[in-house]
């Protein structure tokens, strides 16, 4: 059974329009059309291709959600689990800094040792972590505020 690729992620949300307006007006995704489940969702789009799902939260959903993702009762539908983060390649590093910051979203910036990446990570209106990768090259002249050599040298104090 050989893996391809994701297929996408599903996002259980007290609050699915304020999720769908995030990944929309923060992320740039677009809404787009999905399956009539017969209970409220989102599929939101990169390229053509939905990426992120988006529902009610088990304490919100309706007895048909419930049935069709398998869901208790019981189950409160809180955190993320083991999942830590959602990660997404992007380019335009410093037009997306300041389109974050318009948008009053804070993310922290990183930069890990000999990687050709730049990193940014925020969180969704979920608490989700997202991830933005970017080329390093975009990253020149920028200084991110956590670097593992500047973890590797305070935890040598």
């Amino acid at each position: 059974m050989p893996l391809s690729h994701i297929e996408h992620y599903l996002v259980l949300s007290d609050e699915i329009d304020a999720t769908r307006d995030w990944y929309r007006d923060v992320l740039g995704m677009q809404e787009g059309w999905h399956p009539d489940f017969g209970f409220p969702v989102y599929w939101m789009y990169l390229g053509g291709v939905d990426v992120v799902h988006i529902g009610l939260s088990a304490k919100n959903a309706g007895e048909n959600q419930k049935a069709y993702l398998g869901r208790l009762a019981q189950d409160a539908g809180a955190g993320t689990g083991a999942i830590d983060h959602i990660a997404f390649r992007a380019k335009g590093l410093k037009q997306t800094m300041a389109h974050l910051r318009r948008h009053k979203v804070r993310f922290n910036e990183r930069r890990a040792n000999g990687q050709a990446l730049y990193q940014l990570f925020m969180y969704d209106p979920n608490g989700i972590k997202v991830e933005l990768n970017f080329d390093a090259t975009e990253a020149q002249g920028i200084e991110p505020e956590i670097t593992a050599e500047k973890l590797a040298a305070r935890e040598k104090r």
